[in-house]
């Protein structure tokens, strides 16, 4: 069931002093410009495809465009066998991993941005 689903984020809850403290660096209009600019990449990479986005993606077209680095292989092997990833979990994590790497403005898939999908992964999956 959790296959289905892409990201698992927890959020903590805000505290008074939280609350106090100067906003991060990266601002509402940042994050809608580095959302603009990955959404551009993704178009313009699936221009010649039936698809708009990453999440899209079926297997064969994605090990063309998210095969990630000898590094990023490694570690995504190791964390399927360690938190027993099904084969739609091992590709939702190349997919978000792709949109990831897209978001940095980056060419390929490494190794970060495998352990940031990774990391959205529900923490019961680890055994």
């Amino acid at each position: 069931m959790f296959d289905r689903i892409d990201l698992h984020v927890e959020v903590a809850g805000v505290s008074a002093a939280d609350l106090a403290l100067r906003p991060s660096a990266e601002g509402t209009v940042e994050v809608a410009q580095r959302v603009a600019n990955a959404r551009a990449i993704q178009r313009k990479r699936f221009a010649e495809h039936p698809i708009r986005t990453n999440a899209e993606a079926e297997v064969e077209l994605l090990d063309t465009i998210a095969t990630p680095d000898a590094a990023g292989i490694k570690l995504l092997a190791e964390a399927a066998e360690r938190m027993k990833l099904s084969a739609r979990g091992y590709h939702r994590v190349l997919k978000v991993a792709r949109t990831i790497a897209d978001l940095a403005g980056a060419q390929s898939v490494t190794k970060p941005h495998i352990a940031e999908a990774l990391s959205y992964r529900r923490l019961t999956h680890l055994a």
